[in-house]
């Protein structure tokens, strides 16, 4: 029988550390992917493409991910996860290839996604609701600083000289010392209801299902191609992605649970506004920016709005079925990773012809997640998804 949770050994902390643990990992190969692609592998705008879409093939059959829990506990799973990430983002810099980068990013790729899966749908059934959004800013918190750690230490050994395939292999091993340690210290929690372990699509999900999608969508286009702005057109170094990337985790450790205070208090659906207004502006000065400053300005500013998303996380667990969140969150992760899938080869071959085309599908992107997220109700819960919802389906619903 699992012991009771006490002192530091609860759910709580757990997940602060899966939120730091991660970053280190993920954070290293994101600050130096695209220096090392361009640098030592001879990539241009249409590889980066391909290596993105390869990334993101993972996130879209992040589904698969039900089917393992018939085996694995969801917290063993998370672990597991976390360790695969890990390893391949340690091994990165050992295969400077076209090839090579498919592989290991694949590798970092099932990692991360299948992690991110287990982690989200933890969160959301560990956490009471009144909770989790600032519980979740306290864990962007954590991820910054971990992030800001990871940055500065590999913004001193590319100064220092050190090659990238030794920055490469700390940034992993961190992270698989941490998956360790968690292991081994932290006791298997109970879950509070038993999750459904086959995949489902309901339509009361359906106003969540379309922001996931059109969230994944808006968010790939700046993942994938405003770093690869800041190199291309500003020749910025690896030394300088990663001091911007520190800059930019300093602003979200300090920003993050202020921004989940702000979410609990708003609700969903004015905190998701906020964040697609702001996003439509911050798209379309990216489209035209010609100033090095200001498109680090616009960078930062971006992953503050982004921050905000967590809302969206928040509505589904006031509107689910307690024991659908897992097989929920593997079929959001998949919606989500559609449009990831898709998008950044045909982006990449378009950036050839027009940069800025690219952003602007972006703005407009977040222009039609505006529409959807003004559909949330001010006080969503089972039976009443949308503002639509007949009043019969909540009255329903209560009884």
């Amino acid at each position: 029988m699992t012991p009771p949770a006490r002192g530091w050994r609860r759910p709580e902390t757990l997940l602060l550390l899966l939120a730091a643990a991660m970053p280190l990992a993920f954070g290293t190969w994101q600050a130096l992917i695209n220096n090392f692609a361009i640098e030592r592998a001879a990539f241009t705008g249409a590889e980066i493409g391909i290596l993105q879409s390869l990334r993101e093939v993972p996130g879209f059959l992040a589904f698969t991910f039900i089917f393992l829990l018939a085996w694995l506990r969801e917290q063993t799973l998370a672990l597991l996860a976390l360790l695969l990430l890990g390893a391949g983002v340690a091994v990165t810099g050992l295969l400077p290839s076209f090839s090579g980068l498919l592989l290991t990013t694949f590798v970092m790729s099932v990692g991360f996604h299948y992690f991110e899966t287990a982690r989200n749908s933890l969160t959301l059934q560990w956490l009471e609701q009144g909770q989790t959004a600032a519980f979740m800013g306290r864990m962007i918190a954590a991820g910054s600083a971990a992030s800001l750690l990871i940055y500065g230490l590999i913004w001193l050994l590319l100064r220092g000289g050190l090659p990238l395939a030794w920055v490469y292999a700390i940034g992993g091993g961190l992270t698989v010392a941490l998956a360790v340690g968690a292991w081994l210290a932290f006791p298997h929690f109970p879950v509070k209801v038993v999750q459904k372990k086959h995949l489902l699509l309901r339509r009361r999900y359906s106003l969540y299902y379309v922001i996931t999608f059109l969230a994944g969508a808006r968010r790939q286009i700046f993942v994938v191609f405003a770093g690869f702005l800041m190199v291309e057109k500003f020749g910025f170094d690896a030394a300088a992605i990663s001091l911007m990337f520190l800059a930019n985790m300093a602003l979200n450790t300090l920003a993050g649970p202020a921004i989940g205070r702000a979410i609990a208090r708003w609700g969903d659906r004015r905190a998701l506004t906020y964040e697609y207004l702001g996003l439509c502006v911050v798209f379309t000065a990216y489209a035209f920016v010609e100033t090095a400053w200001i498109a680090v300005v616009l960078y930062l500013l971006d992953h503050l709005f982004f921050a905000m998303s967590i809302a969206i996380r928040t509505y589904f667990q006031k509107i689910a079925d307690p024991a659908e969140i897992a097989p929920t969150a593997g079929v959001a992760f998949t919606i989500n990773h559609i449009a990831a899938v898709l998008l950044p080869a045909p982006l990449g071959l378009l950036w050839l012809v027009s940069p800025a085309s690219v952003f602007l599908l972006g703005a407009g992107l977040a222009l039609a997640s505006l529409a959807c997220v003004r559909l949330i109700p001010a006080d969503p819960q089972p039976g009443r998804e949308w503002i639509f919802s007949p009043p019969v389906a909540t009255e329903r619903a209560a009884a």
